[in-house]
């Protein structure tokens, strides 16, 4: 990864309006499986690697507990049926009058993929505006819609692990391994160009494509294989599309960020070890990986 493009200097006189809102939309209150950290993690990784504002839009049963845990940011209550499911008629109607206030949405940390949250994602991806960056449940709600690639227009970043790529592919009629070494990088290709779309395929040596452009970024540490951290990195790469979406494409931000993302584990690993990190701790490391890496 050598040949990473450099990030725009910050002005000396911007403020956070200049630095890009990201809205993370994710999070679930339906019992017994209740999903809180994911979007909060997003939500803060956002605000870590530069984005002047992040915005959770959660089910409301747990905005309170996610602004807990990521009081940095701003909170947009999704409406809730008896079952503390999402509403998404409603949910739409609140996107509608929202979304053009944002420069880079990530939906799918913590979300779960029920038909509620299926309309909702399908829904996201059809519309043009605003980027996305689509994680976790999010890709399992696109899998599960027969035909959802006809309706795809979002200028998106993908960030499978192997299951969910497994799922996505399926769908497509992909029949390439993303666990096979000699084939991920065909595999990761194939689906951005099924898709029109940026694909971060997650693992040792993530690869990321746009369907003409593929590389495997070079950072890491094994202490990454733990919950959340695939949260942080959804939240990075949206901090850094919603930062610098005229300057540099969308492809080039997942690039930076996938390689921020290791940089900031190796930072940790090299004062703990490869075991023990938490989303929070990683989290910590993001600033000075950025830092690095404007220094070159």
């Amino acid at each position: 990864m050598s040949d990473l493009p450099t990030l725009p200097s910050r002005p000396a006189d911007g403020h956070k309006g200049t630095f890009g809102t990201v809205c993370v939309l994710g999070g679930q209150a339906v019992s017994p499986r209740v999903m809180i950290g994911g979007p909060a993690f997003s939500a803060l990784a956002a605000l870590r690697i530069g984005a002047g504002l992040a915005v959770l839009a959660v089910p409301r049963p747990i905005m309170a507990a996610s602004l807990i845990i990521a009081p940095s940011a701003t909170g947009l209550a999704l409406p809730v049926d008896s079952e503390k499911a999402i509403k998404p008629s409603e949910v739409a109607k609140l996107l509608d009058e929202h979304t053009p206030l944002f420069n880079c949405i990530a939906i799918g940390p913590g979300l779960g993929s029920g038909a509620p949250q299926q309309q909702v994602v399908v829904r996201l991806a059809a519309q043009e505006d605003t980027p996305l960056v689509i994680d976790a449940d999010a890709l399992n709600c696109l899998a599960a819609v027969p035909g959802f690639q006809s309706d795809f227009r979002a200028s998106a970043v993908l960030t499978p692990h192997p299951g969910e790529y497994l799922r996505l592919a399926r769908a497509l009629g992909i029949t390439l391994d993303p666990c096979d070494e000699a084939q991920r990088e065909e595999a990761t290709a194939q689906l951005a160009q099924r898709l029109g779309c940026v694909v971060v395929l997650k693992g040792h040596r993530t690869v990321i494509s746009d369907g003409i452009n593929t590389t495997r970024n070079e950072t890491g540490s094994v202490a990454l294989a733990t919950a959340g951290t695939g949260d942080v990195l959804t939240g990075m790469i949206a901090g850094l599309i919603a930062q610098f979406e005229r300057q540099r494409s969308v492809y080039e931000c997942a690039r930076i960020a996938v390689h921020l993302h290791g940089q900031a584990a190796e930072l940790w690993a090299k004062q703990h070890g490869n075991a023990g990190m938490t989303a929070m701790e990683l989290l910590e490391q993001v600033p000075m990986a950025l830092r690095d890496f404007a220094r070159g």
